[in-house]
């Protein structure tokens, strides 16, 4: 059965998360007949079944939990690991940037445990498909089982292959590169997606940044951003409202574009380099001379 967040009350085959205290939480597919077993006690499922979500239960020696719905990052953070994963931080800002959807093909390379693959999976829906591509057995064996067991695997076709040799797919809404030296792969990537489509990488450090960036406008990818994302958490004390002694600062850059079509017949040098594609030599040229405000060197990508 699935993992869903629909419905009210906690049904077999339903994916639960049991909160406990000092936060200390477990994921849990509920089965007639099945027995939750930790250092804090056992559980039988029969007792969660039909339970509302929300509820407090108790463990045979007495520890509390809350029965609740995991959410995606929680799911994610769960999840079986050899690598280190994606954090849900920037998970999220990619499904949203890339606009990722129901219904949507969308392809990644660089499987790993299968984090992204998950996020991926998820917001595609029962009528999209997520294609992944992994060179390492091993890794794509890890991925193959957190997706069954989350059963979103169904929505998934893992592919054992050096992306060197580029993909099968042609004309797919998005592409997620997460690899080492990803700048050597855009090619093969331009290839896979389709014209406008959305493409994502997170790159470990500035140069290879900036090599990125280079190959990106050299096969023309336009509108591209490169970012980092900044979590805070605050103490949720009315009293004593402050912020958390510690954060999630800086795990990687997110590097984005989109290609685009140069039509050779006819084109506007200025809008190609407001998308970023025209050098600054150009865009100097190309900028009007009725009203200079309109061009400020000091502030070229406004």
């Amino acid at each position: 059965m699935a993992w869903t967040l629909h419905g009210t009350h906690a049904q077999e085959g339903d994916l639960a998360q049991l909160v406990g205290l000092r936060h200390k939480h477990f994921l849990v597919r509920l089965k007639a007949g099945g027995v939750f077993q930790s250092h804090r006690g056992v559980i039988q499922h029969d007792n969660l079944i039909g339970k509302s979500w929300g509820s407090q239960v108790f463990s045979h020696n007495g520890s509390p939990f809350f029965l609740l719905q995991p959410a995606l990052g929680d799911v994610i953070r769960e999840l079986p690991r050899s690598t280190q994963i994606l954090y849900p931080k920037d998970i999220g800002y990619i499904l949203v940037n890339m606009g990722i959807g129901p219904g949507q093909h969308v392809m990644e390379a660089g499987t790993g445990s299968g984090s992204m693959t998950t996020a991926f999976a998820f917001s595609v829906g029962q009528e999209g498909h997520v294609t992944s591509y992994e060179v390492r057995q091993d890794m794509q064996t890890l991925a193959k089982r957190n997706l069954e067991q989350l059963g979103l695997a169904d929505r998934v076709t893992f592919k054992l292959r050096d992306i060197q040799e580029g993909f099968d797919e042609k004309g797919v809404d998005a592409f997620f590169l997460d690899v080492q030296n990803c700048y050597d792969y855009i090619p093969q990537v331009r290839a896979a997606l389709k014209p406008g489509g959305f493409f994502g990488a997170i790159v470990p450090t500035t140069n290879q940044v900036i090599r990125l960036l280079t190959e990106l406008r050299l096969h023309k990818f336009a509108f591209i951003d490169v970012l980092e994302t900044v979590l805070r958490f605050y103490k949720p004390e009315p009293q004593r409202f402050r912020p958390v002694d510690r954060m999630v600062a800086h795990t990687g850059y997110l590097v984005f574009g989109r290609p685009i079509i140069e039509d050779e017949a006819g084109f506007s040098l200025e809008l190609l380099s407001e998308a970023g594609l025209v050098e600054y030599e150009d865009r100097k040229r190309t900028a009007p001379t009725e009203d200079a405000g309109d061009f400020d060197p000091e502030h070229e990508d406004q």
